[in-house]
């Protein structure tokens, strides 16, 4: 069972989605950086001082000046955090889309079908460059 395992473990497939998991999520640890400490802040400003990471609905009839501490006394929904996660997720989305693209455009296109012919004596298919049919063997 070991060996079945190296075996599988060491395919070209399992080693290159292993690769994409880590550098995943590393990139998904810079896009929230980004998102957090330099898009979120000017936004934030520019809507009127509104610090998204603080924004919530209070579940009780208690004040509270942050969304920690409402979290604390389990009486927060926060909205804000979650329009933050929406940002990072569309950043994110639109970077590997931009990326796949990209690198499909590098990859040569695969060839087109070859779609045989008809053989005008047995109707059977035959390939295009054939000279004689392999089935009736009458000139094509």
């Amino acid at each position: 069972m070991l060996k079945e395992f190296k075996e599988f473990a060491m395919r070209g497939s399992v080693l290159d989605l292993a690769v994409g998991v880590i550098i995943g999520a590393a990139f998904g640890k810079v896009v929230s950086s980004f998102v957090d400490d330099v898009l979120m802040p000017p936004l934030g400003r520019l809507i009127g001082k509104v610090d998204f990471s603080n924004l919530y609905i209070n579940l009780t009839g208690t004040h509270y000046d942050t969304w920690a501490d409402a979290k604390k006394n389990g009486a927060a929904l926060s909205y804000g955090n979650f329009i933050n996660n929406i940002i990072n997720f569309l950043i994110v989305a639109f970077a590997i889309f931009v990326l796949v693209r990209s690198v499909n455009k590098w990859l040569p296109k695969p060839p087109a079908p070859v779609t045989p012919k008809d053989c005008p004596q047995c109707a059977m298919p035959i390939p295009l460059a054939a000279k004689k049919c392999g089935h009736c063997t009458s000139a094509v």
